[in-house]
């Protein structure tokens, strides 16, 4: 009897980030677009876990790994970069939460921190510390992939932007533009960040108020403007100038996040006009943190 060919398609996702963050809702996700899916398996076995749903024909594969592996977390960069060798589709995705956000959750589910020791006296104290350790041991993998700051996002949003980032073409480098508002914090998972609040704000006209980057009324007073159409150049020929050495740099993701003082007007905007322009050159998505939140 002969072994079974070796599938050439293979597809692995490693969801990895912050205890708190969400790694079981994007597992879900995967879950839902038919992944096979393993939460928690340690580094070692990354290697016999891929081959053995390799042998079952199965395509593809999705893992969690976080911190309850650190000691042997220091080995997964290079048990990964074999797995790329072997020609295994492989996409990194981190979640990352703000250290508000993450001692806010685990106080409201009364979960220990991994890291935390069972008879701590100060619990928050030693929550904070733990966190600020879960974020060293874990630096490396977070720079080696996809970002998604899920500090005010709903477990349907996120479930939503991981089906979309996996179901973007692989083969070559993929834009995430993001809209923010600066008043609820810059996000965390962007690459680079462009404040366009100096720009004419709708929001100061009444009939534009409730409106968004995305309706005609809002697209007709912002293109009036030279500056906007001036900001949305100099961004563009920015990223034109520097993608092609961060493709060349093997990067996978690059997200771009535009805000402006409510997240609802010029950034929508500018985001949606830059993911018009790029999806000819790239692989371009979009989202809008604080519209996909209502």
């Amino acid at each position: 009897m002969t072994a079974p060919d070796r599938p050439t398609d293979t597809e692995l996702v490693v969801i990895t980030g912050m205890s708190g963050s969400g790694k079981s809702v994007a597992l879900n996700a995967l879950e839902d677009a038919g992944y096979y899916c393993v939460d928690n398996l340690p580094p070692e076995l990354l290697k016999p876990f891929v081959s053995l749903r390799d042998r079952l024909h199965t395509r593809k594969l999705a893992i969690a790994i976080d911190v309850r592996s650190s000691r042997v977390l220091p080995q997964l960069p290079l048990l990964l970069h074999g797995l790329r060798d072997d020609g295994i589709d492989l996409r990194l995705i981190f979640l990352e939460s703000s250290d508000q956000t993450l001692v806010r959750r685990f106080s409201e589910t009364r979960r220990r921190h991994p890291l935390s020791l069972p008879d701590d006296a100060q619990a928050l104290t030693g929550l904070i510390q733990a966190i600020a350790r879960e974020r060293e041991l874990l630096a490396d993998l977070r720079e080696r992939s996809h970002v998604i700051d899920t500090s005010q996002l709903r477990p349907a949003q996120l479930l939503d932007y991981v089906k979309t980032l996996i179901a973007a073409p692989s083969s070559h480098l993929t834009l995430v533009f993001e809209s923010f508002a600066f008043k609820r914090g810059i996000t965390l998972d962007a690459d680079y960040v462009f404040d366009v609040r100096m720009l004419p704000n709708p929001y100061y006209e009444p009939e534009l108020r409730a409106l968004t980057g995305r309706d005609a009324p809002v697209i007709a007073y912002l293109e009036q403007h030279a500056d906007v159409a001036r900001m949305l150049g100099q961004i563009a020929d920015f990223l034109r100038t520097w993608l092609p050495a961060l493709a060349r740099d093997h990067r996978s993701y690059v997200t771009v996040a535009i805000g402006c003082t409510g997240g609802q007007h010029r950034s929508v905007y500018l985001v949606e006009r830059l993911a018009a322009q790029f999806s000819g050159e790239w692989t371009a998505l979009k989202r809008h943190r604080e519209l996909d939140s209502h």
